[in-house]
């Protein structure tokens, strides 16, 4: 199993709260808060969609979970970024409050729950954050609405663009069907380091594991069967992932596709850098908004 694990963990596109008080670096002034507003949007097939907005100014910044988790993932950059931009939210279709009443589990089909919520909210400059399958969904959603699309923030995603699964993977999937919970919580439990705090290794092989078999199965193929190249190559919004170092990116690979792609790393983490190290990790991604995706003078002037 410890193999399989290995395996799965290549491709570093699965996966699911703490703040730090490091401000953005050059966010727009922040101002009385606005209320914080849960809505539902129906997308594209009718999926209801459920998200969560706290905060006002620009750009706005939408935050997607990965696999088997929902918006709460996010809490900790919520109240961290929240004081000084709009900060959205989604429990992409299947997972946390949205419906599950999909009929095919794609990754354009999780893009256009994004983009749902984005053209329901009138987002017009948005910074895209996606962690694990949801590094997928940004590209997706970017190429749709690129005229909305500021930057895009992958995390712990697309470590390499051209790496498929090899000849273990049927047995992998074979046993996450016949045996889903043990399955789960023993993958999810691989993706952290022997170091991290069992308390929050023991709750995500928790949440993850009561992800539903007939929404999860379906998903994780539509997820290790996606053409990353293919999708990296359309987009041409600036990029810079935010990945853990236990596997490199190779960032050589990625930039044939998009010359514009970058890294940085929140060293010593697992696959959850924004829950192991959330202060080092809200400021690379304050860094990243501020260098990627400035308020505009019009708008840190609002």
């Amino acid at each position: 199993m410890r193999i399989l694990l290995a395996l799965a963990m290549l491709a570093m596109v699965i996966g699911c709260r703490s703040a730090s008080t490091t401000p953005p670096a050059t966010a727009s002034p922040a101002t009385a808060p606005a209320p914080s507003v849960d809505g539902s949007v129906a997308s594209r097939d009718g999926v209801a969609i459920h998200y969560h907005v706290e905060g006002s100014g620009a750009p706005a910044i939408v935050f997607l979970h990965g696999w088997a988790c929902d918006g709460s993932v996010w809490d900790g950059q919520v109240r961290e970024f929240a004081p000084h931009y709009t900060v959205v939210t989604i429990d992409l279709a299947g997972h946390g409050r949205s419906g599950r009443n999909r009929a095919a589990w794609t990754m354009p089909a999780f893009a256009w729950d994004a983009r749902a919520v984005i053209e329901k909210l009138r987002l017009k400059r948005v910074v895209l954050v996606g962690h694990s399958m949801s590094g997928y969904v940004i590209l997706e959603t970017a190429r749709m609405i690129p005229d909305r699309i500021a930057a895009l923030v992958p995390v712990d995603t697309l470590q390499d663009a051209e790496w498929k699964p090899g000849a273990n993977f049927n047995k992998w999937m074979q046993t996450m069907q016949k045996d889903f919970v043990p399955s789960t919580r023993e993958f999810v439990k691989g993706m952290f380091p022997d170091n991290a705090d069992p308390a929050l290794v023991e709750k995500m092989a928790n949440q993850m594991s009561l992800m539903p078999p007939a929404i999860g199965m379906p998903v994780l193929r539509a997820i290790f069967s996606y053409d990353k190249t293919a999708a990296l190559s359309r987009v041409k919004r600036p990029i810079r992932a935010i990945n853990s170092d236990a596997m490199p990116t190779r960032l050589e690979v990625n930039q044939k596709y998009a010359p514009q792609f970058e890294v940085v790393y929140v060293r010593g983490t697992g696959h959850f850098p924004m829950l192991e190290k959330p202060a080092k990790f809200n400021r690379l991604l304050s860094q990243a908004i501020d260098e990627l995706a400035p308020p505009a003078p019009r708008e840190a002037g609002a």
